[in-house]
């Protein structure tokens, strides 16, 4: 690495394919947003000659969408592809959205890669999110490797940043952390900023310079020499330490010199196996220029030192009923088993999915059996069925240039897929298999919609179906207690999008109106009814009377009715019936609206008529009682109450705990975990988190996350809960 001077560019326009998955590396680019990821895609695809420098395709000279492409991704909110082509090595880069309300694209990158590259911007630092998104790659060994941008910013510092990367990604190692150039720069500026020209390779002791707009290499002159000398010495045995040649520390040590072949081979393997993190420097190209200061240098790393996607170990597979598959990894031979980790619909072509094909061959016009394990709580079906599939296309801006085959470790874009949603699995339809989930993020936020009008209202069931099968991370809810149609979302820009998709893509208008928590009602003392229905009106008449008692009892006991009529006062057949009349009231509420809930409801006498009773008179008449009863008692207005676990960093622990009590938070206790982080674990009344997700975001500045479910119903305290009545009243 570092001694290459030739590029090799790929044919601009051309749909770059794969033959053999030796020749494929997979890499996504991980990075908060504005850290520079979309402008480094497009450096690396200029230098790579995916395009050209006038941004047009050069089959015949028509305009590309690469211009677009680059306005578009600037805002983009989604996983997107950039196939490139290098040194004969096919490099499928994922560009992931920077924003944290977009997580579940980026998770889907990480399932479809096979290595990260950590962008961080010289100028802004490494921010949380990016922090626990190394963990996670750490957590399941994938290959890392980090690029420092925006060195042509007048306050960026390479030395300083990579010491920050060291600290905060070497954990107890931080000599895997170590840079493998040094940036060259040029002379000082009336403004005493001296900007970025090139690049000083530690290994192979020369330098490149792109001043002149390509990339031309020299000898390091007196000035470059002290600073170079001792960062190689210093990457030298950080690469001897990951070294397999357990006796090569000794012999550096002992004064040997050590070939820098050996060196790049060590530093290859220890890259490939997730167990040495190089730092690298990139800039963006100067006007006119065919490539961007440090493009080549990170394509030969990728090329040379990111692993191949036989070293990316197959997800669990099982057959449909659940018994475990051994698949190898990345077998061009063996049973196909491919993934969609990405859901899109394209203005031109239709629906697209992106596929990962983790072993055999996937064919166009092939009939496949698509299989998923579904989210039901998420609004998405599970799958199991057969779908022929139709043409298989890289992206090239918005177009799509077919290719006649993607193999086992390659990504591809599939058409006509109508069925299939993010997540599923796609196996020979004689041979159905299921792929292991990755996690998806818990849509926390929640957004509370209604149809504009009527037309719209005709369409809001499927543009949301359509929605979701985009987006796993979006959890569509009809709630039945509030009669609300509720779409959880990541924060607010995730919301912002999803309105928008449903406006632009399926031509839905939603108005967003406040979302409601699911309240109950009980008694809080006993309390007595009677409930008389009795009506004569010429011919078969309505006779039923009951008289009830009604006690509360403990939270999640529910309704429970207790028969205690003696000597036939009510007849047997008409018992049933009273409490039929009681479940519908108490499901309807007796106060504010909200069902009753923890009460036990003895019926204790009543009157029938021969002829005039009935099965519908003593449910009017049951109803009546349990209202009678509800007016003469005090009734509790009760509020669901989540728990709630917030993963925060020991210096804003004290800020959310006191955020959470200002909630009417509990909190039970704290916990101590790795990194300098606690978990908090608090009860606190699910009205007072609806925009927890976003407000817990900022008070953490972006560090902290959060997970709650539901443990049960409790009393609202009185003037919270008259509040909630005049707000009911008011609607």
């Amino acid at each position: 690495m570092g001694d290459k001077t030739q590029t090799h560019p790929g044919a601009a326009g051309r749909a770059v394919a794969a033959d053999h998955p030796a020749s494929l590396r997979n890499v996504v680019l991980v990075g908060h947003s504005g850290s520079g990821k979309t402008t480094l895609v497009e450096a690396l695809a200029l230098t790579a000659g995916a395009v050209n420098r006038a941004g047009r395709v050069e089959d015949g000279g028509t305009v590309s969408d690469y211009d677009e492409i680059e306005h578009r991704q600037q805002r983009s909110v989604q996983l997107s592809l950039v196939p490139l082509e290098w040194d004969g090595i096919k490099v499928n880069v994922l560009d992931t959205p920077g924003y944290a309300d977009f997580v579940g694209e980026l998770r889907a990158g990480l399932r479809a890669a096979d290595a990260a590259l950590f962008v961080v911007s010289a100028s802004d630092g490494v921010d949380g999110s990016t922090r626990m998104v190394w963990e996670e790659c750490a957590a399941v060994g994938m290959p890392r490797a980090i690029v420092v941008t925006h060195l042509e910013a007048a306050r960026a510092d390479f030395e300083e940043m990579t010491r920050v990367c060291a600290e905060t990604f070497g954990g107890d190692d931080p000599d895997a952390v170590l840079p493998l150039y040094l940036p060259l720069h040029g002379p000082q500026g009336p403004d005493g900023h001296a900007p970025v020209t090139g690049l000083v390779g530690l290994l192979s002791q020369k330098l490149f310079d792109y001043s002149s707009g390509e990339r031309k290499e020299s000898e390091p002159g007196p000035e470059q020499l002290p600073d170079m000398t001792q960062a190689r010495n210093r990457l030298i045995e950080g690469i001897i330490s990951e070294s397999e040649d357990e006796t090569l520390m000794d012999r550096y040590l002992g004064g040997e010199q050590v070939e820098v072949k050996t060196l790049i081979e060590d530093l290859e393997r220890a890259v490939a196996r997730g167990s040495f993190f190089p730092v690298l420097a990139a800039a963006p190209a100067a006007a006119g220029a065919r490539q961007g200061i440090g493009t080549v240098e990170l394509l030969e790393l990728i090329t040379r030192g990111f692993p191949t996607p036989f070293e990316h170990p197959t997800p669990g597979v099982t057959t449909i009923d659940g018994t475990p598959r051994e698949i190898k990894p990345c077998d061009v031979d063996g049973p196909l088993v491919a993934e969609v980790v990405k859901t899109s619909s394209d203005p031109y072509v239709g629906r697209i999915s992106l596929v990962r094909v983790f072993s055999g061959v996937l064919r166009p016009d092939q009939t496949v059996h698509v299989s998923g394990h579904g989210m039901t709580d998420r609004g998405h079906e599970d799958h199991d069925l057969d779908e022929r599939i139709g043409a298989l296309s890289m992206p090239f801006g918005k177009q799509q240039r077919p290719v006649p085959q993607a193999v086992a470790g390659d990504l591809v874009c599939v058409a006509k897929l109508t069925r299939a949603e993010t997540g599923d699995t796609l196996s020979a339809k004689d041979d159905p298999l299921v792929m292991e989930p990755w996690r998806m993020p818990d849509p926390l936020l929640p957004l509370a919609i209604q149809a504009h009008s009527k037309a719209d209202e005709d369409k809001l069931s499927q543009g949301l179906a359509r929605l979701v099968a985009e987006d796993p991370t979006m959890r569509l809810e009809q709630n039945q207690d509030t009669h609300q149609v509720v779409l959880w979302c990541l924060g607010e820009a995730h919301a912002d999008v999803a309105l928008e998709r449903l406006r632009t893509r399926y031509g839905v208008q939603v108005d967003v109106v406040p979302h409601r928590v699911s309240l109950r009602e009980t008694f809080a003392h006993r309390s007595a009814g009677r409930g008389r229905h009795v009506k004569q009106s010429g011919g078969h008449g309505q006779y039923a009377i009951c008289e009830i008692e009604v006690e509360p009892l403990p939270g999640g006991s529910g309704i429970e009715f207790v028969d205690k009529v003696v000597g036939g006062a009510v007849p047997r057949q008409f018992i049933p019936s009273v409490e039929k009349g009681v479940r519908a009231q108490a499901a309807r509420g007796v106060a504010a609206g909200h069902p009753l809930i923890d009460v036990r409801v003895t019926l204790l006498d009543g009157k029938a008529h021969s002829v005039d009773s009935s099965d519908a008179a003593f449910q009017t008449a049951g109803a009546l009682a349990l209202r009678e009863a509800a007016a003469e008692a005090r009734i509790h207005l009760l509020e669901p109450v989540a728990e709630v676990s917030v993963l925060v960093g020991d210096d804003y622990v004290g800020a959310v705990m006191s955020d959470l009590s200002g909630r009417r938070g509990r909190v039970l206790g704290t916990e101590q975990t790795a990194g300098g982080r606690t978990v908090i674990r608090a009860e606190v009344p699910e009205i007072e988190i609806g925009r927890y997700a976003v407000d817990l975001r900022s008070l953490s500045h972006g560090t902290a996350r959060f997970d709650r479910r539901y443990v049960r119903h409790e009393p609202m305290p009185a003037q919270v809960a008259e509040k909630v009545r005049e707000q009911a009243r008011d609607s």
